[in-house]
C-alpha cells in the first residue's frame, strides 16, 4: 500500500473518530457541493455526440491510436469513461456517440493547436470541457510563462470560434481543481488557483454552458476521506475520485 495513502488514511480515520465526522455517500457529497446553486441541465437527443475534452485528468490513460466510438480503450480510465458507460447504460434507446480527445499536459492554447480534428470535425452535441490545472500548475514550476488572463481570454477566444462552427452545441464546463494536504497541491497553490477557478465559472456563465463545481465536490469529500483517499498528488483522481467527477458529471445531464 501507498504509504503516503495509508498515514493519511490512518491519521484521517483517528481524527474522525474524535470529531465523529459521518461519511456521506456520493449523491449526498454531490449535492451538498451544488447546494445553493441549482445547477442547469443538458438535455441529449437521439444519435448526439458526446465529446470529452481537457488535460491528464479526462485523458486518463487512454488509447489515443483507438479513435472508434464507445470504445472501452479510447475513453481511458477516469471519469469519463465512467460518466459515458452510465450515459450508454440510462439512455440505450438514443444511441449515443461518446468520444474522449483529452490529452496529458494540455494547457487551453494546445486544445487550440488541435481543434479542428479533436473537435470541429467530431461535431459535438455537447461538449465536456475540464481545463486550466495545467495553466497554472506549469505556470507555478517555471514551465509556462502564461497568466489567469491568458487562460481567461485563451478560452474565451477558443469557445468563441467553437459556437460559430457549432451554433447549437450544448456546453458543459468542469472546474478545474485541486486538493490540499497531498503530494502535489500545498500553500502555493491558493489563492493564486482561485482566480483561474472564477475566470472558468465566469466563463460558464458567459457561453451559458452548465458548470461543474469540482472543487466543492472534493472539498466536501476530503470531510469523509482524506485528500489521497480521492486522488492520488492532489490533481489526478483515484478510483474513488473518478467516480466521484464522473457522478457529479451526471448532474449536467437531464
Amino acid at each position: 500500500m501507498n504509504n503516503h495513502y495509508s498515514k493519511g488514511r490512518r491519521s484521517f480515520i483517528k481524527k474522525a473518530s474524535v470529531g465523529g465526522a459521518m461519511a456521506m455517500s456520493f449523491s449526498q457529497i454531490v449535492s451538498s457541493a451544488y447546494a445553493g446553486a441549482k445547477p442547469s441541465k443538458i438535455s441529449l437527443s437521439k444519435d448526439d455526440v458526446i465529446l470529452f475534452q481537457g488535460d491528464s485528468i479526462t485523458d486518463a490513460g487512454r488509447n489515443r491510436e483507438e479513435k472508434e466510438v464507445n470504445n472501452i480503450k479510447a475513453l481511458g480510465n477516469g471519469y469519463a469513461l465512467l460518466a459515458g458507460s452510465k450515459l450508454l447504460c440510462d439512455h440505450s434507446e438514443k444511441n449515443l456517440q461518446i468520444y474522449n480527445r483529452g490529452i496529458s499536459g494540455n494547457k487551453v492554447f494546445q486544445l487550440a493547436e488541435r481543434w479542428d480534428a479533436d473537435c470541429l470535425q467530431l461535431k459535438p452535441a455537447a461538449l465536456s470541457i475540464l481545463i486550466g490545472v495545467n495553466d497554472f500548475w506549469h505556470m507555478l514550476n517555471g514551465e509556462y510563462s502564461g497568466t489567469v488572463e491568458t487562460y481567461r481570454k485563451d478560452f474565451k477566444t477558443l469557445l468563441d470560434n467553437t459556437r460559430k462552427k457549432l451554433p447549437g452545441m450544448k456546453l458543459i464546463i468542469g472546474e478545474p481543481f485541486a486538493v490540499t494536504g497531498t503530494k502535489a497541491v500545498n500553500e502555493k497553490w491558493f489563492p493564486a488557483f482561485y482566480e483561474y477557478q472564477k475566470a472558468a465559472r465566469e466563463i460558464a456563465d458567459n457561453f451559458d454552458a452548465v458548470f461543474i463545481p469540482y472543487q466543492q465536490v472534493f472539498d466536501k469529500a476530503v470531510k469523509t476521506a482524506p485528500g489521497v483517499y480521492w486522488t492520488h498528488d492532489g490533481v489526478h483522481p483515484s478510483l474513488a475520485g473518478s467516480q466521484l467527477m464522473a457522478h457529479a458529471w451526471m448532474e449536467a445531464v437531464k
